[in-house]
């Protein structure tokens, strides 16, 4: 009898062979009443999101990622908690953090988070690890700004040393004390759990995705996206160079999204919230002011903006997967004190009309 093949060392993302996976996710912003002056209540935004994924699952969409927040207008600070209520009412939708701010985070707690998560959801938990542009995990962890990039690179190299073997962890490093032999339990329902680098586009996070060959995750934020392509081929490229194989590079964008009824009603209906999303608010001041001039040129054919019609959307999401050989797509569905009826719509046509349209143009199975 023939000695059993060993498994790759970066198996792919998920067991079955990638396709282009459409998905939604929600970083769980808070808004303000406006006939109030009061942020909306966070248990109620918490539990329309967990509307929005078990509608996303049922109508036949891939993935739902939810995103981690410690300031006050977020509802969600650990993304594993409202996606285990998630798993257990959906069957076949992944479930991933969109991102876990790995900076801050234990790695050996968010390993377990996630393991047990996928324990419960038979195999569906993913992690999208980032660095995050917010400033109030570090002060409320204790994590000093001047070490951003250091403690990240260090975390990082502990999460994948228990990814790659959680029975046996052996590691050493200077923000964290050393682990020598231990196990960190459970183990995960997947050989090992699917990691994704989340990265806005700066040339060191392209890059080190790249090199340690993790499958990446793309914020399109604003511009035109095909000033991102640059990024896009040298994170090929540099994981090339490091020697990893071509079907560890699996890459995702995620932006801001809308689907109406009409490419007009669409936009109307979207740029109130999109506006009020992006205001700079109290007390930090962060954000910008949008025109409706500038909502009109980032939701044009080549804007990082995905608002309109069903076939504009459809137009889009293809001319991203032309341009940078797109491996799943993550709409931002929710945003700015939208209504979940129109968040509910806009999912709905997503799933029966944008996605089968895609699979169809790229020749792939329906859900």
């Amino acid at each position: 009898m023939a000695a059993p093949v060993a498994p790759p060392a970066q198996p792919p993302v998920h067991a079955q062979e990638m396709t282009v996976e459409i998905g939604i996710l929600s970083l769980s912003d808070l808004q303000t009443d406006p006939a109030t002056g009061t942020l909306h209540d966070a248990g109620r935004r918490t539990r329309e999101i967990v509307s929005y994924a078990v509608a996303a699952d049922q109508a036949g969409l891939d993935v739902f990622g939810l995103g981690e927040h410690h300031g006050p207008d977020f509802a969600v600070a650990n993304p594993a908690v409202p996606l285990a209520a998630i798993a257990q009412a959906t069957s076949r939708i992944r479930l991933a953090s969109a991102v876990s701010v790995l900076s801050t985070a234990d790695p050996v707690r968010l390993h377990q988070d996630f393991a047990s998560l996928d324990l419960l959801s038979d195999g569906r938990a993913e992690i999208i690890a980032g660095r995050s542009a917010f400033t109030e995990a570090f002060r409320l962890f204790g994590i000093d700004l001047n070490d951003y990039d250091e403690v990240f690179t260090e975390k990082l190299r502990l999460l994948l040393a228990i990814r790659k073997n959680p029975g046996h962890v052996t590691w050493q490093g200077r923000f964290r004390p050393a682990l020598h032999d231990l196990p960190v339990p459970p183990l995960p329902r997947q050989q090992q759990l699917p990691l994704w680098l989340g990265v806005g586009g700066t040339p060191a996070s392209v890059e080190r995705a790249g090199q340690l060959g993790l499958p990446m995750v793309l914020g399109l934020i604003g511009g035109d996206i095909r000033r991102v392509g640059a990024a896009v081929e040298r994170y090929r490229a540099v994981a090339a160079g490091a020697g990893h194989p071509t079907e560890q590079l699996n890459l995702a964008v995620s932006t801001h999204f809308y689907v109406g009824a009409t490419s007009q009603g669409a936009r109307d209906d979207l740029f109130p919230y999109y506006r009020e999303y992006l205001r700079p608010k109290p007390p930090t001041g962060r954000g910008w002011h949008v025109s409706r001039a500038d909502f009109d040129a980032v939701s044009s054919p080549y804007g990082a903006l995905v608002a309109g019609s069903p076939q504009e959307v459809i137009d889009k999401i293809l001319t991203e997967h032309e341009l940078f050989g797109l491996d799943r797509f993550l709409g931002q569905v929710d945003f700015g004190g939208m209504p979940a009826r129109m968040v509910h719509e806009s999912i709905e046509l997503l799933a029966t009309e944008v996605a089968p349209a895609i699979r169809k143009e790229l020749g792939l199975p329906s859900a």
